[in-house]
């Protein structure tokens, strides 16, 4: 009987990548869950700050985990119009949403045999939205890492694609660090329910999704039209 496919999952204590780790156990996945606080019950948990951690910590602490997949889910809204700019602020989501998704696939994908699959959890806003332009340009970024490393990764047969939600209804939803920027329902007349992001996202870590890669899937409600 052949190993249960294995997981990485960031942010998997809250939010979205609680839904997709969750999601994965259900669907006979192994999952270990990258995050500051526990993750919920079958996951195994890896605490690492995305943040504050150092390159080689973070590879170290994935060193031994013969993940099959990687899904960086983790992340951070915060607004700000022209003027008013936080250069702390941008910086902290860069190293969150950019340069955390580079070290976590630095460290694993190396090790993937084919079949393996990558998903960045990225942003309808990387098409640009007022008041989010720092947010708004590191989830671009990731659409950028995600086809450079479709491109490379293509001949080893591992896919590498980006689920971009639209208004999700999550605690960064009810932040009141986006006071004055209030989230809008998009035309289906509510909010994108994490499972909603967590199914599509594991059809993209499924084999049927196997020539899939380099594509970002915007699932906003219509909020795109």
């Amino acid at each position: 009987m052949s190993a249960a496919p294995h997981a990485i999952v960031s942010g998997a204590s809250s939010g979205i990548g609680a839904a997709i780790a969750q999601r994965l156990l259900r669907d006979g996945w192994a999952v270990t869950g990258i995050s500051r606080s526990p993750p919920g019950p079958g996951i195994t948990h890896v605490r690492l700050d995305l943040v504050e951690s150092e390159p080689s910590e973070i590879r170290d602490a994935l060193a031994a985990i013969p993940a099959t997949a990687l899904v960086h889910a983790a992340g951070l809204l915060r607004v700000g119009a022209l003027g008013t700019l936080d250069p702390e602020i941008g910086a902290t989501m860069w190293r969150l949403h950019v340069e955390a998704a580079c070290q976590l696939a630095d460290a694993v994908v190396p090790r993937m045999a084919a079949g393996g699959r990558v998903v960045l959890i990225g942003s309808r806003t990387a098409a640009g939205s007022p008041e989010k332009s720092q947010y708004a340009a590191t989830k671009a970024a990731m659409v950028g890492l995600a086809r450079s490393w479709a491109m490379e990764l293509a001949p080893r047969g591992i896919t590498v694609n980006v689920v971009a939600p639209g208004a999700t209804d999550t605690p960064m939803l009810k932040d009141p660090a986006r006071e004055g920027v209030a989230p809008k329902p998009p035309p289906i007349g509510r909010f994108i329910q994490p499972a909603e992001i967590a199914a599509v996202s594991a059809f993209l870590l499924s084999r049927d999704a196997g020539a899939i890669t380099g594509q970002q899937i915007v699932v906003c409600g219509g909020a795109s039209l």
